[in-house]
């Protein structure tokens, strides 16, 4: 190819200034993480050296405890410092938050098991519903309107594409291969997949009945919403499960996993199935595929009758929970 002239080097920008929050922090101040710490193995000490001498309370929000509670879903190694942060963390946090009554079940029975004291009961904040929408893409190809089956997350043993998987394998020995829409994954490729990754390589992608779409972004994620047939999210194990409430945002019906937080974000309007029970996933999975009208009726519920929480809702609860019930409300509307 032709040369092409060498650009100079952008003058680097400086970082922006942040203040101390040991100067600025102050009795009254709420300290709140609300992301992961427990990255940080020296997250708590510091917490800890921060209230004390400015006085400021602190509040967390837990997204779950799969890694100390279903140590199975996970490589070895993978979160090496989740257990010592969440030891070290929840006793100094005057408010605990989670993003569901599941996890702040399984937050409260592990302390206790493990005799760990708490300051305060951990307690559920409502999660907003959707994602702040791009115009959407084009579909992605050879995929059509319609014509397939969603399901997003990241390909991992926890997420349970081999439950969908195997539906689809017997979907296609025992219907005509024209009736079986398309399985489409969209995310990424985890841990722990490796022999899902090969039997899936083995039938050449269901021989294009099986398509992937790598690490969508909002806009074709937004597209492959709207244009899907309905969703899956078939997990053993969540904190909330995003992916189910996403999908009734955009008005499909989601085929979802009976287990944990998935019920709560899901309500009335999925379609439960067990995740170790594939004759029945398939059952529930082949019943809306053959009679089109029930799937009209699930979704005709989900028009009429389904509430979206928005994400000010969300904030305005946690506001309530770390600064009081008097605090101001979240001005900001925007997105749900």
């Amino acid at each position: 190819p032709p040369a092409v002239a060498a650009q100079p080097e952008p003058e680097p920008v400086p970082a922006p200034q942040i203040d101390d929050l040991r100067d600025i922090g102050r009795a009254g101040d709420v300290l709140c993480a609300l992301g992961a710490p427990w990255h940080d193995g020296g997250y708590a000490e510091r917490v800890a050296q921060l209230t004390a001498r400015t006085g400021m309370r602190f509040a967390m929000l837990v997204h779950d405890l799969i890694p100390l509670v279903r140590p199975e879903y996970f490589e070895l190694g993978r979160a090496p410092e989740f257990g010592k942060v969440m030891r070290e963390t929840l006793p100094l946090a005057d408010a605990i938050l989670t993003n569901s009554w599941a996890t702040a079940r399984d937050v409260a029975a592990w302390t206790a098991a493990q005799g760990i004291p708490l300051r305060s009961a951990p307690r559920a904040v409502p999660i907003g519903t959707g994602f702040a929408r791009p115009q959407p893409g084009a579909l992605p190809a050879p995929l059509e309107a319609g014509a397939f089956v969603l399901f997003v997350s990241t390909i991992e043993t926890r997420k349970n594409h081999q439950q969908a998987f195997r539906v689809w394998c017997r979907l296609l020995r025992d219907l005509p291969r024209d009736k079986v829409p398309t399985l489409v994954f969209a995310g990424s490729v985890g841990w722990m997949v490796d022999d899902l990754m090969k039997a899936i390589e083995a039938t050449r992608w269901l021989d294009g009945k099986l398509v992937f779409i790598r690490s969508p972004d909002d806009a074709t994620l937004s597209a492959l919403y709207r244009d899907c047939r309905f969703t899956l999210f078939l997990s053993h194990y969540e904190g909330w499960g995003l992916p189910v409430s996403d999908s009734l945002s955009f008005g499909k019906v989601c085929v979802s996993s009976d287990r944990t937080s998935m019920p709560e974000a899901g309500g009335p309007f999925c379609l439960y199935v067990d995740p170790d029970d594939t004759t029945g996933a398939y059952q529930a999975i082949r019943r809306l595929i053959e009679h089109p009208g029930e799937l009209a009726r699930l979704e005709h519920r989900l028009r009429t009758d389904f509430e979206p929480v928005g994400w000010s809702a969300t904030a305005d609860a946690v506001l309530a929970a770390t600064l009081g019930p008097g605090s101001p409300p979240c001005t900001s509307r925007a997105g749900r």
